[in-house]
């Protein structure tokens, strides 16, 4: 789906010739034959459309003659509904700069590009290309920011679940959190990357614009800021997993031990109904009373012995 779009009078507005607009969207659906006509109209390369459509492309810019290319990683829901799968994945956004139009294209929908779509983003135009790049990479480490705080959230509540009970549904789902926190590291650490060498090269031309420079310094901070979280929570997912693994081996442990226990003292009536029901001679064989006498003894055996297990706090 190809879209324009253009700011009159402070509000975004669709148009339906590309010559009148500021801001190309491409989102799915669309074909191949559409891209290879946007990449014709708009004389931008063909590749710079389908290396943004790639989900394990790496976040990096690039320019050939007069047309950039920015492409940074972005966290949205997992489509695959499943326990084993990850709650966010990263995908690319695709910024594409020409002398006219500022061309954004992703494979998902993508939550970051709505919410300039429903113009809630303070000051936004089209227009000014060098801005709608920058407030792009802002709401994009909000978003980040946003996934962080809820994925700790949840890791929370199932922490207070798994106090109660070690079942593996919410086992798996701390392996779902620790998968997307894995994406993030990683999708975090390309985009500092990238923005530090869009900042040193001065790949926007802002170096004499000190309001957007400042700006610019702010998302790299907020960028660093969100991977420091998602190291601190993998770093404590990483521990509670390790924790709930000893403290799931020591619990087989005790369960083990006491069971080796019972089977100890239930022994002993055992081997001692055993010993009177070979056919030899015994002490009080023939006495009237041998079977109580038997039964007695047993049970004070076996009553000792557990309790000098309890002493020995063995139970």
């Amino acid at each position: 789906m190809i879209r324009y779009y253009g700011k009159v009078n402070t509000q975004l507005q669709a148009f339906s010739e590309p010559e009148e607009a500021r801001w190309v969207n491409i989102s799915p659906p669309f074909s191949h034959e559409e891209l290879e006509e946007v990449a014709q109209r708009f004389d931008v390369p063909l590749d710079f459309l389908t290396d943004s459509l790639d989900i394990d492309e790496r976040s990096r810019y690039e320019i050939e003659e007069d047309v950039r290319l920015i492409v940074v990683n972005t966290p949205i829901l997992n489509d695959i509904d499943s326990e084993n799968e990850a709650i966010y994945i990263t995908v690319p956004i695709g910024i594409i700069l020409t002398p006219e139009q500022t061309i954004t294209i992703t494979s998902h929908d993508n939550p970051v590009l709505q919410l300039f779509l429903d113009n809630k983003v303070k000051n936004f135009s089209p227009n000014n290309d060098n801005r709608f790049v920058i407030q792009i990479l802002e709401q994009n480490v909000y978003r980040f920011l946003t996934c962080l705080k809820k994925l700790n959230l949840k890791r929370n509540l199932i922490e207070k679940e798994l106090y109660d009970s070690s079942r593996n549904k919410e086992l798996k789902q701390l392996l779902s959190i620790e998968k997307s926190l894995v994406y993030f590291v990683n999708s975090l650490s390309s985009n500092e990357l990238l923005k530090m060498k869009m900042k040193r090269t001065d790949f926007l031309g802002i170096k004499h614009d000190e309001d957007m420079t400042d700006l610019f310094e702010d998302i790299i901070i907020d960028n660093s800021q969100a991977l420091e979280m998602a190291n601190v929570y993998t770093n404590i997912l990483n521990g509670t997993m390790e924790a709930y693994a000893s403290i799931i081996s020591n619990n087989l442990n005790i369960v083990i031990q006491r069971l080796t226990l019972v089977t100890i003292i239930l022994m002993v009536p055992t081997l001692v109904a055993s010993l009177y029901g070979m056919n030899v001679n015994l002490p009080f064989r023939n006495h009237p009373h041998a079977f109580v006498y038997i039964v007695i003894f047993s049970v004070v055996v076996s009553l000792f012995l557990a309790w000098w297990f309890r002493r020995k706090r063995l139970f």
